[in-house]
Parts: structure tokens; C-alpha cells; sequence
């Protein structure tokens, strides 16, 4: 018999909590492997598993105490790399949306979905597919069309770099980047410099609006 899928939920609120368990429970194909109220004690509790059996759908609520669910996506990732991440959330906030999809999650979905909404969602991602929240799809789609396409005079910049660049639109320094992306400060400092010389600019938040101009974001939050 095929094993059912490992799902770890990281949500603070109990009631909550407790609906999702209820849903996943009635399903043969689906597991509550874990469960927690903060994502600290969901990243801890990766590196005590002495199985071989890690979880492999998250679902994570946004807004949480401590460590948001946004912040707690790269550590996840770094613990974990075949993850997939589902946002779980009452959030629409189109910064929301573009940062959790930018950072790698596989799936928004906000908390008015049902249940069998949410268990879909599971299985979609498991067979490498995405799963949006009808209102989260609407938007993505709009935002596609209305996005500058970047013309051909425009160099646009490497993963590692719009990684680099999006940190530092989020107030970083090099050495703070450095060591969150666990990378050398010469590393971190070269990639700057090749992201001021692709975009023509000399500082951090001139390089932002630039690449916010030409597509590379466009986070409110980043203009």
C-alpha cells in the first residue's frame, strides 16, 4: 500500500490546528505527521527526527508569533530541500503573494478555503503542480500582464543575484547577507557589484527601483 503523504502543520492557532487534523485525518492518502505554533519549534523539531521519515508538504500559517511563516520559508528550504511549502493564510496582501511565490512556495491558499480545497492542494504539489487560492490566482494573473517586459538593452540579473538584491531592499548589509545566505562577504560584495553594473546604478535603492521598473520584482513593498 502506498504510503500516505507526510504533512507538518505550523500554525498558531489551536481551533485551527485541530480543524486541519480532523480533514487530513479522513483521508487515506494524507498524514498529520506534526504539528506546531511557531515555525522555531518546527525547524527545531527537523533536526530531532531519527527517522528517515521527514514530512513532506508544509503547511504554513503567515502570520505567526516570532518567526513569520515568510522568514521561516529559506530555513525550511535549507532543512529540507524537496519540501513543499503551502502558505496558509488569511493574508491577500499582494506583497504577501509575490514574496511567498519569489521565496519558493509551491502554494498560497487563504484560510476561507475549504477543507477539501486545502487536501487538493496537498496532492497538486505533490505531483510537482502549484496550487493558488482562486483570488491569489486572479491577481498573479493580472500582475503578469501588467509587468514590464524586460527589453533586450536589459541585462537581467542571475538567481543568486535578484536574491542578493531582494535582501537588500529588505534593509540588509553585505556581511548580514552574507551570513544568511551562507556565503562569504567577498562573495556577497561581488554580486553586488555586478548587480549595480547590469542595471547601470550606484547604490541599493536605486538598483530596487530598477528592478522593480523592469520586472524583475514589483512588491509594494520594494519600491
Amino acid at each position: 500500500m502506498k504510503m500516505p503523504i507526510r504533512v507538518m502543520l505550523v500554525e498558531d492557532n489551536e481551533e485551527y490546528r485541530d480543524v486541519i487534523k480532523f480533514a487530513l485525518n479522513r483521508e487515506e492518502d494524507l498524514e498529520l505527521f506534526s504539528q506546531f505554533g511557531t515555525a522555531e519549534m518546527a525547524i527545531s523539531s527537523i533536526g530531532k527526527i531519527r527517522s528517515k521519515l521527514f514530512p513532506q508538504v508544509i503547511l504554513l500559517d503567515m502570520r505567526l508569533p516570532g518567526m513569520s511563516g515568510l522568514e521561516a520559508i529559506p530555513h525550511f528550504q535549507e532543512c529540507l530541500p524537496e519540501v513543499k511549502i503551502i502558505i496558509l493564510t488569511q493574508s491577500d496582501a499582494e506583497a504577501d503573494v509575490v514574496r511567498a511565490i519569489a521565496l519558493g512556495a509551491s502554494g498560497y491558499l487563504l484560510k476561507s478555503a475549504t477543507v477539501q480545497q486545502v487536501n487538493e492542494a496537498i496532492r497538486t504539489v505533490m505531483q510537482g503542480g502549484a496550487s493558488l487560492d482562486p483570488k491569489v490566482a486572479a491577481y498573479i494573473v493580472k500582475s503578469l500582464r501588467e509587468r514590464p517586459v524586460p527589453t533586450s538593452s536589459k541585462k537581467l540579473l542571475s538567481d543568486r543575484e535578484t536574491q542578493v538584491l531582494e535582501l537588500l531592499a529588505d534593509g540588509l548589509q553585505k556581511r548580514e547577507i552574507a551570513e544568511q545566505l551562507h556565503i562569504s562577504y567577498p562573495t556577497v560584495d561581488a554580486h553586488v557589484r555586478h548587480i549595480y553594473e547590469k542595471l547601470d546604478v550606484r547604490n541599493a535603492p536605486s538598483a530596487v527601483r530598477t528592478a522593480y521598473r523592469m520586472g524583475i520584482f514589483d512588491s509594494d513593498e520594494w519600491i
